[in-house]
C-alpha cells in the first residue's frame, strides 16, 4: 500500500506544494537514492508523479482504512 506524506515545505515549489497538505507516494527507489520522494496529486496517475526532495515532507502513520479512502478519493479526481 502506499505512503502518505505531509508537506512542511513548499520552498522553490509554491506553485506545486501546499504546506500542510497530504499526499500519497509511490516507491521510487532509484529516487530514494538521491533523498527524493515520488509525490503524487489529483493531477497524476500512480505511473507519475513528481519528484521532490524528502525532507519537505514528514512521514503520516495512518490506519490503513483511512489510506484506502484517501486513495480512493485521489484517484476519483484522477478520472
Amino acid at each position: 500500500m502506499s505512503k502518505f506524506v505531509i508537506c512542511i515545505d513548499n520552498g522553490g515549489n509554491e506553485a506545486s506544494l501546499i504546506v500542510g497538505k497530504v499526499y500519497e507516494t509511490v516507491e521510487d527507489s532509484a529516487a530514494a537514492k538521491h533523498s527524493m520522494l515520488r509525490v503524487l496529486d489529483e493531477d497524476t496517475s500512480e505511473s507519475e508523479g513528481y519528484l521532490y526532495s524528502s525532507g519537505m515532507f514528514a512521514e503520516l502513520d495512518l490506519p490503513e482504512t483511512v489510506k484506502r479512502q484517501l486513495q480512493n478519493h485521489r484517484r476519483a479526481e484522477v478520472a
